[in-house]
């Protein structure tokens, strides 16, 4: 009987990997120690109405350390465990381009301390990034930018206090192309006043950029955020899994065939998680996803076609 996992009907991040670099490849998380400009003051300092102190991220590695002793102590556990060969630097927490490029090349270059990484991933906002900035990611492996967007509609992001609008991400996103940096772009779903077909006309628009990736998550509250405030007071509501996974399931029709779907349900941590309870157990939902698609005879881009 084999073992070999059935195929997804959506492109997996894995499967991406794969096709590049001819084996599994391990994304190492790094915390940088970077800022936000919405949440210093230089734009904000409420930060987006769903972002904690921890400026979203998994916390798995201690930031005291530097980029180098992360990589290096990442590298030494991974490779026991899982027999992993190469690996990519992935720079997380916060708005890992909100520094000048001079010092943002040191801080990356410190990642690259091993020959076994292979690439960089850098989450950041579209608004922290220049052309000089741009010409730096793209002098390195295999470059990737995880650009948060969350929705296409600019009166949400205005509501989630994203502090840029989507014009500011399709410019960014274009120059990104240009230099053959690979994209992947934020969305959720759920966000407050949004209907269906909101969001299914987000799902429309980066279908028309045929974006390189695209991590999907459900709206979370968080504690100690400005969302939970909204939650415990009635003025949001939450998807339950099922809506969300319907949801999900018609975001990825719209979807450009080729787009790599790097995630599709996220766990939160749950000392920091208010809700949805049920995000703790992302497996079950993937599974509820590729159940649901099976159903419906569907698949990635099955309604790409239709998108002008």
């Amino acid at each position: 009987m084999s073992n070999k996992l059935p195929k997804k009907r959506y492109k997996t991040y894995n499967e991406h990997l794969r096709e590049v670099f001819g084996e599994k490849v391990y994304k190492i998380t790094l915390d940088a120690g970077f800022s936000c400009p919405n949440r210093d003051g230089s734009i904000s300092r409420g930060g987006c109405i769903f972002c904690d102190a921890s400026g979203s991220f998994s916390q798995v590695h201690d930031s005291a350390l530097s980029v180098r002793e992360q990589v290096r102590t990442a590298i030494e556990k991974l490779p026991k465990r899982l027999g992993a060969k190469k690996f990519l630097a992935y720079f997380q927490a916060y708005s890992n381009t909100y520094r000048p490029a001079a010092e943002l090349k040191k801080i990356y270059d410190a990642a690259f301390c091993d020959e076994r990484v292979v690439g960089i991933s850098i989450g950041t906002r579209p608004d922290c990034l220049d052309e000089e900035k741009l010409d730096l990611i793209s002098s390195y492996p295999f470059p990737q930018l995880e650009l948060g967007l969350q929705s296409v509609h600019n009166n949400t992001l205005e509501f989630i206090n994203r502090g840029h609008n989507y014009e500011t991400f399709e410019t960014i996103y274009k120059k990104a192309k240009e230099r053959d940096i690979e994209v992947c772009v934020h969305m959720i779903l759920g966000l407050p006043n949004e209907s269906r077909e909101m969001m299914m006309k987000s799902a429309k628009k980066l279908a028309e950029l045929k974006v390189d990736a695209v991590k999907i998550h459900c709206l979370t509250v968080l504690k100690d955020t400005t969302l939970e405030k909204m939650y415990s007071s009635g003025q949001v509501k939450i998807l339950s899994e099922d809506e969300y996974a319907e949801l999900a399931c018609d975001f990825l029709e719209y979807l450009h065939k080729d787009t790599i779907i790097e995630r599709l349900a996220g766990s939160g941590l749950s000392t920091t998680l208010v809700a949805p309870v049920w995000v703790k157990n992302r497996f079950k939902t993937l599974n509820l996803i590729d159940t649901k698609l099976e159903e419906r005879g569907s698949f990635q881009g099955r309604l790409s076609s239709l998108v002008t």
